[in-house]
């Protein structure tokens, strides 16, 4: 299935691309979030009268992401976790603490910007990544502390 990109994918195109994609793929996700445009004519002369007014958005999009960017880059969250002994957690911290714990030191951060390669484990300070626009992505360190048990 060929699709017109109306934003800039991660890994799939530009703004204007025309590309080829799985069916499902374009049918329950490009197509249905607005995301994208089925190739055809109509869509494509569609496309071309909307295009300066989807670059502005994107332009748009594109500047929030850097101005967050800098708000957020380099920031250290706390998250506070039920721990062993010997540092390690009793289960694990994920997106959802970390973006919950960012919104209490008032950074604005939602659970699916946050990149972990897997959840935290154990006791100490890691390193996330926070992709906030598919070319803006800010890195956040993550202090995981045991809390007393109650």
């Amino acid at each position: 299935m060929e699709v017109i990109l109306l934003s800039r994918v991660r890994n799939l195109g530009d703004l204007g691309d025309t590309v080829k994609v799985r069916a499902g793929y374009g049918r329950n996700y490009l197509i249905p979030k607005g995301i994208a445009l089925p190739a055809n004519k109509a869509n494509v002369a569609e496309f071309e009268t909307r295009k300066a007014e989807l670059m502005k958005a994107a332009q748009d999009s594109m500047n929030a992401a850097k101005m967050r960017h800098q708000a957020i880059d380099g920031k250290t969250v706390t998250v506070k976790a039920l721990a062993s002994e010997e540092g390690k957690l009793y289960g694990s911290v994920a997106a959802a603490q970390i973006a919950e714990a960012a919104a209490s030191a008032g950074l604005e951060i939602e659970p699916k910007e946050v990149i972990l390669d897997q959840a935290l484990r154990e006791v100490g300070e890691h390193q996330a990544t926070v992709a906030l626009h598919p070319d803006v992505e800010a890195t956040i360190t993550v202090v995981v502390e045991p809390q007393a048990a109650a």
